[in-house]
């Protein structure tokens, strides 16, 4: 019996879970992190260190530079069969934690497995789509990235009465969500572009040409200002949003909102936004529109709402602006056009390892800050980090307005020839007859 392969929009959607088990991953393990904490009475640092070794920071980054290698060597669908496998292992840990082991090698397992597959699945989604609406395609991973956030603190928010045997459901939910997704995409087709570059790799070893693609991605002039470029753009602003992710709940409480359902509902708000901001802003208009406008207008909302909470004194409808400003600004912000921008800036031959690279490197960032915020937060309080935050994001602002690539509606191809002339392809006449 011959199994029917998936493309299109189905296969758009299937590899955009990613994002949403990836988001997910982080926010469950966000609204847990108290109860984890109390159940094994771990102190400040030992918290810190459980959300730098997550999905959130240093797990994903081992991933990612796993993921990136392998997944441009083996081909895009090779991550897909593997990749979760790991993730429901690492959940099923987490769910049946008695011991700190069990929760701290869950917590990694499922940051590797996630950091794995993400970047390819932004490589895979610029791939297939087509080029007039690349940002359409792309924008569905960032829609499946902010749906999860919002879902998972409405379910955290109705466990609440449940403790911790509620944060485990959460991580069941993420489980089968893991297992649905695995299950489709056993029927996802290769990247035609990856099959067409591969094919060209296997011409030049043929013809006693060795690739070595970390090597060439370091050393290229093109690729390093385009790492240094996105570098600028996503590891900054990251900085920020991985710090929300896993600790906004400790952020409310800090600033007096002490109940946890309240902190939930905030976050429901914010993520609602951000949902509402992809579709409507990201996804409709990133192929329409100057993109350093959208990417502008996107920052400038995210500068003005940390400004809200540092500046501002804090009460409930200055923490609901807060959340409506961040949750707009994220929707048509920097990791949207992270997603697109990576795809677009880099060579077939190496598309999935400079994603694996850049997503490391921000993971790693942001891992680094995991480990001493909520020490820093109980120490110094919302404004010291606050201004953390608002200096990252005013960099990540002038460097994206300023340094934005022109590809909005050329093909990959098109790009890659502006990009790079022949330097990443070896001459045809070199070349043996396939």
């Amino acid at each position: 019996m011959t199994t029917t392969t998936i493309g299109g929009w189905k296969a758009t959607v299937a590899v955009s879970m990613s994002n949403y088990i990836e988001a997910g991953s982080i926010i469950a393990l966000a609204t847990s992190l108290t109860l984890w904490q109390e159940y094994f009475g771990f102190s400040n640092l030992v918290v810190g260190l459980v959300a730098a070794l997550s999905a959130n920071a240093f797990g994903a980054a081992i991933g990612a530079m796993i993921g990136g290698p392998l997944g441009d060597r083996y081909g895009r669908k090779f991550i897909y069969t593997y990749d979760l496998i790991l993730y429901m292992a690492g959940t099923a840990l987490v769910i049946f934690a008695v011991a700190p082991w069990m929760l701290i090698l869950g917590v990694i397992l499922t940051g590797i497995a996630v950091g794995a597959g993400v970047p390819v699945a932004w490589t895979y989604i610029a791939e297939e789509a087509p080029s007039e609406h690349r940002a359409k395609h792309v924008g569905t991973a960032q829609f499946a990235w902010s749906l999860a956030p919002a879902l998972v603190f409405l379910l955290a928010t109705l466990v609440v009465p449940l403790g911790l045997l509620g944060s485990r459901l959460v991580f069941a939910h993420l489980f089968v969500v893991a297992f649905i997704t695995w299950w489709i995409r056993r029927r996802l087709s290769e990247s035609q572009t990856w099959k067409k570059a591969n094919e060209e790799r296997r011409l030049e070893e043929a013809a006693g040409v060795k690739r070595r693609n970390y090597r060439e991605l370091l050393t290229n002039a093109t690729n390093l200002k385009a790492i240094l470029f996105l570098v600028g753009v996503y590891a900054l602003w990251n900085l920020v949003a991985g710090q929300m992710g896993i600790f906004m709940p400790r952020v409310y409480e800090t600033s007096g909102v002490e109940s946890a359902s309240e902190q939930n509902l905030l976050q429901v708000l914010l993520w609602a936004l951000t949902v509402l901001a992809t579709y409507f802003g990201f996804m409709k208009y990133g192929d329409r529109v100057d993109r350093r406008l959208l990417y502008g207008i996107g920052a400038v909302l995210g500068i003005a709402a940390w400004v809200l909470l540092v500046f501002v004194n804090v009460t409930t409808p200055v923490l609901i602006l807060f959340a409506a400003l961040w949750g707009i600004s994220a929707g048509i912000g920097a990791q949207a056009f992270y997603a697109l921008w990576a795809a677009e800036m880099f060579a077939t031959r190496y598309r999935a390892s400079a994603q694996g690279v850049l997503f490391f490197v921000a993971r790693i960032v942001v891992g680094l800050l995991s480990y001493w915020f909520p020490t820093l937060l109980a120490e110094q309080g919302v404004p010291f980090v606050g201004m953390i935050m608002i200096g990252a994001l005013v960099a990540a602002l002038l460097i994206g307005v300023i340094w934005a690539p022109d590809t909005r509606g050329k093909s990959l191809e098109q790009i890659e020839s502006e990009r790079y002339g022949s330097s990443v392809r070896l001459p045809a006449e070199k070349l043996p007859a396939p």
